[in-house]
């Protein structure tokens, strides 16, 4: 079983609801448990500014799918949620990103792990601090100090 991280995040409908039903339906895939969650946190949107405020969570999981085929699970469930990806950074009814896989670094058309931006990115760094407050990026550090160098951006724990 490999320990990955799943960062999940909606701005649109009822995203409490959605992201309590993205981590229902990743608990449900093959061979995949979530061992735990993050609490909500409410943030700014990051990009595309003239859009309502995430919520964005992390999610600890066991799975003994591959990151490839981990990917395609997530794209799947938000597919099946209705996400659309009308352009970069548009709001979104959910998004799931395959942030960490065991310590792996990989860069592949379509698969980069660790997720490219999350050490940038407050409402990544905040929940998943949360929930593994020791966690280490590869290339990048520990998490819990990459946050601190993100502080300005707005996250509030719900």
């Amino acid at each position: 079983m490999a320990r990955a991280f799943v960062g999940l995040g909606a701005n649109l409908g009822d995203p409490a609801r959605q992201i309590a039903q993205a981590l229902d339906a990743i608990g449900r895939l093959p061979g995949t448990r979530v061992v735990r969650s993050s609490s909500l946190y409410r943030t700014a949107p990051v990009g595309y500014a003239a859009q309502p405020d995430f919520l964005n969570a992390v999610a600890e999981i066991e799975t003994g799918l591959a990151p490839r085929a981990l990917l395609a699970a997530l794209q799947k469930i938000e597919a099946d949620a209705g996400r659309e990806r009308a352009y970069r950074n548009a709001p979104r009814l959910l998004d799931l990103d395959l942030l960490l896989y065991d310590g792996s670094a990989v860069r592949e058309p379509g698969l980069e792990l660790p997720h490219p931006r999350m050490h940038e990115r407050a409402f990544v760094l905040a929940p998943l601090v949360e929930i593994a407050p020791h966690a280490e990026i590869p290339g990048r550090g520990g998490a819990a100090a990459l946050l601190a160098a993100v502080a300005g951006q707005r996250v509030e724990k719900l």
